[in-house]
This record gives structure tokens, C-alpha cells and sequence, in this order.
């Protein structure tokens, strides 16, 4: 079973547990950078955007939150536009991402889709969001669903980041916040302090092996980057006797 005439061996890389420990540590403060999904000035999805980053700046992150106002709609202004090159300038600063969006619809708002759609996967070399970590969020107007938070984790994995496996979705949410837009402790509540607490553990764990997580044997044989030193052998990962 060890022919593999589907593959060059010449760009597949063994996986090597010694570059899983990074050589060096940030140090700063995770950067995390928050959306949500609806203009309304009574807005939900920013009240509980905003309860997030509270969380989040306690537990020693650096946080921004993107206003949409003012974000053209895909395909009606250029990268040029200063939403748009706000929003882009935003996501390479972030190490994670927290995506809230009302569900509308059975799906998330235009609002909210339309600030990932400005995101490019790539734009000169770089792409704003691989590698970065994830957390979803939705609020709703009725009885708890998950439709927007499942819709979100497929564009966040189509934007190849890494979706935590914890999410929110905070149902009725008309009776969650007080009328200065405050959350009111509940078990919703907790549940965001919950997503919280792992993004910023994801974030932590794979801000500094990101790089190597992402790296691909398809975009290296794309590139023709041959691989010298680390070659796949057959018991690369074979337990020591």
C-alpha cells in the first residue's frame, strides 16, 4: 500500500510534531476583531457584539468592532472604498474573528453577508482571513434556532478559518437586554462567556503555529516548492518502542 501514484512526494511534508511548538511566542494581547449583522439602531446582534468584547477585553484581549454604516454593497464600490479597506485592514490586524448575525429569513442578514463577501481569500499573496480563529454567534427574534450560526461556520470555513466548536444563539432576544442595550445574566449569558472563553484558548494555542497549519501540499506543488528536508517516511509518526 505504500504506492501512491496520485501524489509527488516530492511536495508532501511529513508531519513534523517538533514545528507544532512554536520557536517563538507572541506576546501582545490577542487581537480579535468583531462583526455583527443589522443597521438597526436598537440592534441585537451589536448589543450582544458588544457583550462579547467585554468579555473578551477581561480576559486581556484587544478588541475592535467594524461598524458597518456605510459599507457599499459587493460589487457596487472598489477595495478603494474606505469601508471596504476599514473592514480589509481589520482582519489582517485580527488573530480571531467573532461573526454574530440575526437570523433572518432562515439565513443570515445582507448586512452581515456582505461584510464577509468584502473580505477577499487572497489579495496580493496575503489572505486576511486563514489561519485566524472563529466564533459564531446569532440572536433571534423567536424561539432558539441555529440557522445563521450554521450558515456562518460554512462561510467560515470557505474563508479557511478555524471555526471553534462552541457557538451562541441567544433566542427572544427582545427580553434579553435591558433598555441601555445590557445584557441581563442568563443562561444565553453564560453561553457567551462560554464561546468567549474558547476563542480566546483556540486563539492562543494557534496564533503561533498558524503559518504551518495552513501550509498545503496542493499550493506547494502549485508553486513548486519541492520539499528538501522532511519528506514523508512511512513511520514518521510511529510510536517509540
Amino acid at each position: 500500500m505504500t504506492d501512491q501514484p496520485g501524489f509527488d512526494d516530492r511536495f508532501l511534508k511529513a508531519p513534523d510534531l517538533a514545528r507544532l511548538e512554536p520557536a517563538r511566542r507572541a506576546s501582545h494581547p490577542p487581537r480579535i476583531l468583531l462583526l455583527y449583522g443589522s443597521l438597526r439602531e436598537r440592534s441585537y446582534s451589536r448589543f450582544a457584539t458588544e457583550e462579547a468584547a467585554r468579555i473578551l477585553e477581561h480576559l486581556g484581549c484587544e478588541t475592535r468592532i467594524f461598524d458597518p454604516r456605510g459599507l457599499p454593497l459587493p460589487d457596487d464600490g472598489g477595495p478603494d472604498h474606505p469601508k471596504v479597506a476599514e473592514l480589509r485592514a481589520l482582519s489582517l490586524w485580527s488573530e480571531g474573528q467573532v461573526w454574530c448575525s440575526p437570523e433572518r429569513h432562515g439565513a443570515v442578514t445582507g448586512v452581515m453577508k456582505s461584510q464577509i463577501d468584502w473580505l477577499p481569500l487572497s489579495s496580493g499573496g496575503v489572505r486576511p482571513t486563514q489561519g485566524r480563529t472563529l466564533a459564531v454567534m446569532q440572536v433571534s427574534g423567536g424561539s432558539q434556532s441555529f440557522n445563521a450560526v450554521n450558515g456562518l461556520r460554512l462561510l467560515g470555513r470557505w474563508m479557511r478559518m478555524i471555526t471553534i466548536p462552541n457557538q451562541s444563539s441567544v433566542a427572544k432576544a427582545w427580553q434579553e437586554f435591558d433598555e441601555a442595550g445590557r445584557m441581563n445574566p442568563s443562561p444565553y449569558y453564560d453561553r457567551i462567556v462560554d464561546v468567549m472563553e474558547e476563542l480566546v484558548k483556540f486563539t492562543l494555542l494557534t496564533r503561533d503555529r498558524s503559518d504551518y497549519l495552513v501550509d498545503r501540499y496542493s499550493e506547494r506543488r502549485a508553486a513548486g516548492r519541492v520539499v528538501e528536508g522532511d519528506r514523508v517516511a512511512a513511520a514518521v509518526l510511529a510510536p517509540t518502542p
